[in-house]
């Protein structure tokens, strides 16, 4: 039986007539990531996840240094309850509460015992070789066709692969540069002699000025967008399990292992900090390529 509902723990929440200035504070603390060289995809979502907390905060409370440690436990309870947050977001949530206390406000919260003590250590999704090949053929579109090859031959993060710029494709070298990824850190990786012909043969018809792919008006591509041409073209290839930007960079680096990559090799293409990072591949790896025999087999 629970000793309070998540609306009574979270009364404190309730409406005021005076209002919080929270797109001051944002930007305010985006300024400071800047500072600090944060990458643009980190600042977007430490922004992100403190614009939920202080839109919540601003229906009682007039300025963030009103609130406390507890208030701020009662609303990750209410994330979690209310949202089932992963262990990984309520960690993005707590460092961005942090973080904009210790350098907008000024203040130190005492909420590291907020962050998840026992991550989720979920095995990664990936496909088998055959059924990237079959998303290979069920796609049509050669605009579509790059982005997934480019997501799975080159193991990219959705943002990354949003954030390439047509100079970063360096067709000499058979190379692509990844700038400013994932903890502000460059890195590169091989580009494939069959995509490169794609890529030119997309160049060639929608002709893309700065973005290597653009909107209609020539802004960054969407995340929506890339995200729906991997599931409805995974759904086209009779794939069942769900697929998405994420999935096809497992893939990568799994097949990699699979024939024989160095595992230290696959953690700079990665662009992993830790070895233990890539390391959690080699249990998918490690359990397919034995020989070990299921007991029903020797039945």
């Amino acid at each position: 039986m629970k000793i309070f509902c998540v609306c009574e723990c979270f009364t404190i929440f309730a409406k005021n007539t005076k209002k919080m200035n929270v797109e001051k504070f944002l930007l305010e603390f985006g300024k400071k990531l800047m500072i600090q060289r944060y990458s643009q995809n980190s600042i977007k979502n430490y922004k992100s996840a403190l614009k939920s907390f202080l839109v919540i905060a601003a229906k009682k409370y007039t300025h963030p240094n009103e609130l406390t440690e507890k208030e701020v436990e009662k609303y990750i309870f209410w994330k979690i309850e209310k949202h089932k947050i992963s262990h990984s977001h309520q960690r993005m949530i707590v460092a961005s509460i942090d973080k904009f206390y210790q350098s907008v406000i000024g203040v130190e919260l005492k909420i590291r015992y907020l962050y998840p003590s026992r991550p989720k250590n979920a095995l990664p999704k990936c496909l088998s070789p055959n059924d990237v090949r079959k998303m290979f053929d069920a796609v049509q579109n050669i605009k579509h066709r790059c982005v997934i090859k480019l997501l799975y031959g080159c193991g990219l993060r959705l943002s990354e692969l949003l954030n390439l710029k047509i100079s970063d494709i360096d067709s000499d070298s058979m190379i692509v540069y990844i700038r400013n990824a994932k903890g502000n850190k460059d890195r590169i990786v091989m580009l494939s002699a069959s995509l490169l012909e794609e890529l030119r043969e997309y160049f060639i018809k929608y002709k893309p000025s700065y973005y290597l792919f653009e909107g209609q008006k020539g802004e960054r591509y969407s995340e929506k967008s890339v995200q729906n041409i991997v599931k409805n073209t995974a759904l086209k290839a009779g794939i069942i399990k769900p697929v998405t930007p994420h999935v096809l960079r497992h893939s990568f680096a799994t097949h990699l292992l699979e024939n024989g990559t160095d595992v230290r090799y696959i953690q700079q293409l990665m662009g992993h900090q830790s070895i233990k990072t890539t390391e959690i591949y080699t249990h998918i790896t490690d359990i397919s390529k034995s020989k070990i025999k299921s007991p029903l087999d020797l039945l």
